[in-house]
């Protein structure tokens, strides 16, 4: 039985949820903490769905508190996961966090739960991550690595570390600030990628809460954990997603778990810059690619209105 709690944030996506909530069940944490939006009024057949995700959490049946925290309205995906972590970090010290598109390998829970346990204490590690990107990186001879880029794909954190967020990246108006996060990365072409989504951030351009804790990572010169192989899933790729919306030739969807680096093997506590830039590459290469598919398919459209 697994005493670390788990935080559970789903929406309107039960079988999903549902795949998801299998290994949770699985793990059979003693705490489990659900944050659910609620449906959008103009969505026909969404209140059925978010009705049927929030169902599934019925089916806890072993020795677990449940504690819940639904919206009554659709709050979006930046201030639902915003103020329902909010909610989390008041209930508990630490958690591990899932999203209903995000599915763990069993031994993701084992992996946060003794990382959390032993950097418990240490303030410049701000969090676990169970993605990677690459998919398996140095694991012959460590279970995990040090970061300054925040995956939210399966993670684990503390109060103290969630205590530095805010999503509305306020200090980024701050010319101090910009200089040490800039500092920081140690790379010009990805300061000036991650200035662009800080600064739509800031403007509320965004309906994601995610930059805004890799923004409080790279202020407070925070580390994130890796995973030397890739623990979770994603399986939230695809038309009904918010996001995720396509996984036509995206390398990132629904990739292949593996177990664990276990007992653990420790690297030095400084950060790999090494696997931090092909990460960037792979995330930003992509968020690129998506960028032109979405204006050829505005073209596309318009081009066919104009033709006919």
């Amino acid at each position: 039985m697994l005493q670390t709690p788990v935080a559970f944030l789903i929406f309107n996506r039960p079988q999903n949820t549902q795949r998801v909530f299998a290994e949770i069940r699985k793990a059979q944490p003693r705490k489990l903490l659900v944050v659910a939006d609620g449906h959008r009024a103009d969505r026909p057949g969404e209140a059925a769905k978010c009705a049927a995700a929030r169902a599934v959490i019925d089916g806890v049946d072993w020795d677990c508190e449940v504690l819940t925290n639904y919206a009554d309205a659709n709050l979006g995906c930046r201030d639902r996961v915003a103020t329902g972590l909010d909610w989390v970090f008041s209930q508990v010290e630490e958690a591990i966090i899932l999203e209903d598109d995000c599915l763990p390998d069993p031994s993701f829970f084992c992996f946060c739960a003794r990382l959390l346990a032993e950097y418990r204490h240490q303030p410049e590690v701000m969090a676990i991550c169970g993605s990677n990107f690459m998919t398996k990186w140095k694991h012959r001879y460590q279970s995990y690595h040090f970061s300054y880029y925040f995956n939210c794909w399966g993670w684990a954190s503390w109060r103290r570390a969630w205590e530095h967020y805010d999503v509305n990246v306020r200090d980024w108006q701050d010319p101090t600030v910009r200089a040490q996060i800039k500092d920081f990365i140690q790379d010009e072409r990805q300061y000036s990628d991650f200035a662009q989504v800080f600064e739509r951030n800031y403007a509320r351009k965004l309906n994601t809460w995610d930059y805004a804790f890799a923004f409080a990572c790279l202020k407070n010169q925070g580390r994130t954990i890796t995973s030397s192989v890739n623990l979770i899933s994603n399986i939230g790729f695809g038309a009904d997603a918010t996001h995720t919306v396509s996984n036509s030739g995206n390398i990132v969807a629904n990739l292949p778990r593996y177990s664990a680096m276990l007992p653990l093997k420790p690297p030095m506590l400084e950060i790999d810059r090494q696997y931090t830039y092909e990460q960037y590459s792979l995330v930003w290469d992509l968020r690129f690619t998506s960028q032109i598919r979405r204006k050829l398919k505005s073209w596309q459209t318009q081009l066919a209105k104009v033709s006919s």
